[in-house]
């Protein structure tokens, strides 16, 4: 992050009161119907859907996930309780 910040600050500052006159001088853009856009845009294919390999990784992923949080081991260990005697 250091490294970042020194080689930005080499360069000069940026003035934020810039003059582009060509800006200032292009003309505002039309405002045409959304419906114009839309029949002069190209059509684009329609995707097929995830490759079947995906699939097959997120169901494997999900069935993974399904599963006990807990072990078998340290469930019986938490519904035994905490051991008290100790502590006095």
């Amino acid at each position: 992050m250091l490294f970042g910040l020194a080689v930005t600050s080499c360069g000069p500052w940026p003035d934020p009161q810039f003059d582009d006159t060509a800006a200032r001088a292009a003309p505002f853009p039309r405002l045409v119907p959304i419906d114009t856009l839309v029949s002069q845009a190209p059509a684009t294919a329609a995707p097929d859907g995830p490759p079947a390999s995906r699939i097959a990784a997120l169901n494997a992923r999900a069935a993974r996930l399904r599963g006990p949080v807990v072990d078998s081991a340290t469930r019986a260990r938490m519904r035994a309780g905490v051991n008290t005697s100790a502590l006095r």
